[in-house]
């Protein structure tokens, strides 16, 4: 359990240290990234407004039932697809990327060339 403890406040601290370089403009929004054992979730956020532009997360209705079967990489590859396509779709082709404190590795990787297939640049 320690260990388990430990390595959440380690990705916590990372976080923190990454958040003060990012920043979410208006034009160039963060992209966050969640991860849990088993749903990932994303969103662009402006850091200026304070506000949340656009989310997908592999546990709405529409995608878990898209979802159902698939490997985890593979639902958060479809989840970044979907993120994008409702970031353009609304008027955002760029975006910062906020991998959350987590490795840039397996389902955030994933996430991550899901949104840039789907038509976001960062």
């Amino acid at each position: 359990m320690q260990r388990q403890h430990n390595r959440h406040h380690a990705r916590l601290k990372r976080h923190r240290r990454l958040r003060n370089r990012l920043a979410g403009t208006p034009a160039r929004p963060r992209l966050n990234v969640f991860r849990s054992a088993a749903h990932i979730s994303a969103q662009l956020i402006d850091d200026e407004a304070g506000r949340t532009l656009v989310a997908a997360s592999s546990n709405e209705r529409e995608l878990r039932e898209q979802l159902s079967g698939e490997q985890p990489t593979a639902a958060a590859r479809k989840v970044g697809e979907v993120l994008a396509k409702r970031a353009v779709a609304a008027g955002y082709n760029a975006a910062v990327f906020d991998r959350g404190g987590y490795r840039f590795h397996g389902r955030v990787k994933a996430l991550a060339d899901g949104s840039r297939s789907g038509g976001l640049d960062f």
